[in-house]
């Protein structure tokens, strides 16, 4: 099996790609710039911009399976290229956004669901991740925690269920290997319902200092926030946040079922990247 990787420079690709190596998979990994990337040693890195389908033939010849990032502009395209190919298996990373409610107006559910619908159609056999929040999006604190350690949120006691970028990457490579887990839709989630004010205090914990949360206005984080990421999805976040403000999100056990370990805690993640947190 020949595995083509996409989303190099993601955490996910980044967990993945070295766990495929170690099991004796024929693996590549690809980027918009591969140069760019820095895989393990006799892991070739290949350029697939997914926004350019003149890169897709090059990437895909002799591959079997794909890990695929999301991105809807050319899927179509790829997937043509995939079947082309040869390609017998691609399991998307996807977002438990499609299956929350709201799906029809929230834009990280609606792109999600632009890429699901075409592969799912397709003739390639496909498994969809649908993991909920990433606990690595605590890193967008890092700057404030490291510069005046307090954090600026609108809805502190918002709940999520934040999983372990290696957990995602652990059920991928399952399904990868295993016949008789693909083709199946997969909800992820960690272990456990944690506020943003829960994490923050998990951080505060592994990085030995005290933290503070600051709770303010809607549209003084909405401004904030305008700077580096569209208005559109800067409000979807801010609706999902007022509809888990005080509400526990409700997990799974999947990353248990299909990898046969439990799914590692914020905790644990916090432990594990609390150097981005320090001075």
């Amino acid at each position: 099996m020949t595995v083509l990787v996409t989303g190099g420079r993601g955490l996910v690709a980044r967990t993945l790609v070295p766990l495929l190596h170690e099991e004796g998979y024929d693996v590549r990994v690809a980027s918009s710039d591969p140069t760019k990337l820095t895989p393990p040693g006799g892991v070739p890195a290949v350029r697939c911009d997914l926004g350019d389908p003149d890169t897709f033939p090059a990437a895909l010849s002799g591959v079997t399976s794909v890990f695929l990032y999301a991105e809807p502009s050319h899927i179509d395209a790829f997937i043509e290229r995939a079947t082309e190919a040869g390609v017998r298996h691609i399991v998307l990373l996807s977002s438990s956004s499609v299956i929350s409610p709201g799906t029809a107006t929230n834009p990280i559910a609606r792109m999600h669901r632009e890429v699901e619908q075409p592969l799912t159609a397709s003739p390639i056999e496909s498994t969809l991740l649908r993991p909920g929040a990433f606990a690595s999006n605590a890193l967008q604190w890092s700057r404030a925690i490291t510069s005046t350690g307090s954090v600026d949120l609108p809805h502190p006691n918002a709940h999520t269920d934040p999983i372990h970028e290696a957990d995602i990457a652990a059920v991928a490579l399952a399904v990868l290997a295993d016949p008789a887990l693909r083709g199946k839709e997969y909800h992820l989630t960690g272990p456990e319902s944690l506020t943003f004010q829960e994490q923050i205090d998990h951080i505060a914990q592994v990085i030995g200092r005290p933290l503070t949360v600051n709770a303010v206005a809607e549209e003084t984080w909405r401004r904030e926030m305008t700077e580096y990421v569209p208005g559109e999805l800067v409000d979807a976040l801010l609706g999902w946040q007022r509809s888990h403000d005080g509400v526990p999100t409700e997990t799974t056990e999947t990353v248990e079922q299909v990898t046969g370990r439990p799914a590692r805690t914020f905790a644990t993640w916090a432990e594990e990247h609390a150097a981005a947190f320090k001075n």
